[in-house]
């Protein structure tokens, strides 16, 4: 994938920091983090030190982190970390279908030469089989100032849990919404759809009355498990659908996968060409250039349709939750990937890394992240996305995106073998949207898989 365009902010970083800090203090009653606090001198089974304090002056950070994020920590932590600290920090940005692999490879492969993962939560099974991790239940519980009940807990648990042990804090609280240009509705007499349907009707009449000056339409379907198959769980969620029944066992391949499945078909030629190419960058650039009238993707885009250095529709967009379909009348979004900040066992300061992770995720830094266009850092914390503050920041998408993340949004299976399992449903999904394969044998073939992988 080719690296994310980078949006300039709208003010120098200095400045922008010292604003955000100064609101938030403010807001929440929250001052700089010199260093954790001591409360004895008990060890972890790690061996990370679980409540010692410890200095961050002058420390070199050493991240591997989702592509996307590369703003959020060169040009908002970076900065911040640097003033409060003295330090550095010294990121390197991987693709995001290579992030999980490529940090289990660093710590097997012996190269050891990052203190700080950047992890999607569905990848923590697999990081955590192959000793990728460090254990930090102790240490959180060692260190109550993080606080851990602040955390949403529509995401504590699914972003850092597994099998009773914690291995991560929360950083960047994903779910989808979506996204409409207003503009466009208005000029061919189109209404924001509420069904799946609705949608699907609205995405053929915008692309053929404008004779494809406009699609109607713009489907993230490139062929990785944080984008295709987002666009599918949003359908499924959206049609009273799951991904795995009360015993695990796969629940896509009914009736609301097929209905979900099938959306993605019919949609497909109304749709920006061609779906099946279309990622995370190339869907954002297009509906932020009036391109393309709807695009369910994750809630901080609405902070860059209001930037007018990277944003042609500033004040013609809308944003409503994701639609439903079939008998489901109660909309539910899905935790569409979504990342935690964890220490890799390889780093030779893990003290240092834990504290570095308490730090990045604490209020401030939430509340600084995921209130600045194009950091791609949505709220995990309950007192940043129920703020005022945030609400200024966030605009008319604040009560969709507080309704996805407080409810009860799908989760992502997590456990070892997961990223294979949901590669497997893309793959599946690909050939069914190509039109090679027939779509329930798609659907029972990623099930078989799914069967086979997670037991």
């Amino acid at each position: 994938m080719s690296a994310p365009r980078r949006t300039p902010l709208p003010t120098s970083t200095s400045r922008l920091i010292a604003s955000r800090r100064r609101v938030l203090s403010s807001a929440l009653g929250i001052g700089a983090l010199g260093a954790l606090a001591a409360c004895g001198e008990e060890q972890s089974a790690s061996g990370l030190a679980a409540a010692q304090a410890v200095d961050l002056q002058g420390a070199t950070i050493k991240l591997m982190v989702n592509q996307p994020h590369v703003l959020a920590f060169t040009d908002l932590l970076g900065p911040a970390f640097e003033q409060e600290f003295g330090g550095k920090l010294e990121v390197t940005a991987i693709p995001y279908d290579q992030l999980t692999s490529k940090q289990i490879l660093d710590v097997q492969g012996g190269d050891g030469e990052f203190d700080v993962f950047d992890y999607f939560y569905f990848g923590l099974g697999e990081l955590v089989n192959a000793d990728a991790l460090v254990d930090l239940t102790d240490w959180i519980g060692a260190n109550g100032d993080i606080g851990t009940d602040d955390f949403l807990p529509s995401v504590y648990d699914p972003y850092t849990l597994l099998d009773g042990k914690r291995y991560g804090l929360p950083f960047d609280g994903d779910t989808h919404v979506l996204y409409y240009n207003a503009e466009v509705f208005e000029r061919y007499g189109v209404q924001p759809p509420t069904t799946w349907d609705e949608y699907d009707a609205a995405a053929a009449k915008i692309t053929q009355d404008s004779g494809g000056s406009v699609y109607g339409a713009i489907v993230e379907g490139q062929q990785v498990p944080m984008i295709l198959g987002c666009s599918f769980i949003n359908r499924l969620a959206g049609y009273g659908g799951t991904l795995v029944d009360a015993d695990g066992g796969p629940a896509f391949a009914g009736q609301e996968g097929l209905a979900a499945l099938q959306h993605l078909i019919t949609v497909a030629p109304s749709a920006l060409p061609t779906p099946l190419q279309t990622g995370f960058d190339q869907a954002n650039s297009a509906f932020l250039a009036g391109q393309g009238a709807m695009l369910d993707t994750w809630t901080d885009l609405g902070l860059k349709a209001q930037d007018p250095a990277s944003s042609k529709i500033v004040d013609k967009w809308g944003v409503v939750t994701l639609p439903v379909g079939g008998s489901n009348t109660t909309p539910r979004s899905a935790l569409d990937s979504g990342f935690g900040l964890g220490v890799s066992t390889a780093s030779s300061q893990q003290d240092k890394a834990a504290a570095f992770i308490k730090w990045a995720t604490d209020r401030e830094r939430n509340f600084l992240l995921a209130s600045t266009a194009g950091s791609g850092i949505d709220p995990a914390r309950t007192s940043v996305l129920e703020s005022a503050e945030y609400a200024t920041a966030a605009g008319k998408a604040t009560d969709v995106i507080r309704e996805g993340l407080t409810g009860d949004p799908l989760v992502w299976p997590k456990q070892a073998g997961a990223p294979k399992a949901l590669q497997d449903l893309v793959d599946q999904l690909a050939l069914a949207i190509q039109g090679t394969e027939d779509p329930q044998a798609a659907l029972d073939k990623a099930a078989e898989s799914w069967g086979k992988t997670l037991g």
